[in-house]
């Protein structure tokens, strides 16, 4: 059985999960209404892989026979400025998903829930490659800047993401 608290922290991060889902897709659009194809395809599998980790703990959190508890999830800003700009948000999004999941990582070391640290070393490790991922789109985007064909190229390399 698992502890009201970590349940609860699960939780948080399960609305997390999905707030991020939401995000992206927000982030999705607004690559689309620039007719960013590629990178709005990106970010649209992005956020059905924010979906999968977050239904990945449901699972978890309802074998170890918690409650999910889902809230409401604040509704993303339509507006984020150039392409480069709403790869940096996505970068500093999920640095601060990275800060939620080693809170929870450490939670669950100090609960000495062993089944929850063991779940999340994971999502540790999902984070790594999700900041390194994004990390190198930005970079790229910087390098080849807002202009001229190295941007559409950029463009057209990220829609070919596949959901994996």
């Amino acid at each position: 059985m698992i502890s009201l608290t970590m349940q609860n922290a699960l939780n948080a991060q399960i609305n997390a999960e999905q707030a991020s889902a939401q995000l992206y897709l927000a982030m999705s659009a607004h690559c689309d209404g620039k007719s960013f194809k590629g990178f709005a395809h990106w970010l649209k599998v992005q956020a059905s892989e924010e979906t999968m980790h977050a239904n990945k703990l449901i699972d978890f959190l309802l074998d170890r026979g918690g409650k999910l508890e889902l809230r409401a999830i604040p509704a993303p800003p339509t507006e984020f400025g150039s392409i480069t700009q709403v790869l940096e948000a996505t970068l500093a999004h999920e640095k601060g998903i990275t800060a939620k999941i080693n809170a929870l990582f450490e939670l669950a070391r100090s609960e000495k829930d062993y089944a929850s640290e063991i779940a999340l070393q994971w999502y540790v490790a999902e984070q790594v490659e999700e900041e390194a991922n994004v990390g190198q789109i930005v970079d790229h985007l910087r390098a080849v800047g807002e202009q001229g064909g190295g941007i559409w190229y950029l463009d057209s390399k990220m829609g070919k993401r596949a959901l994996v």
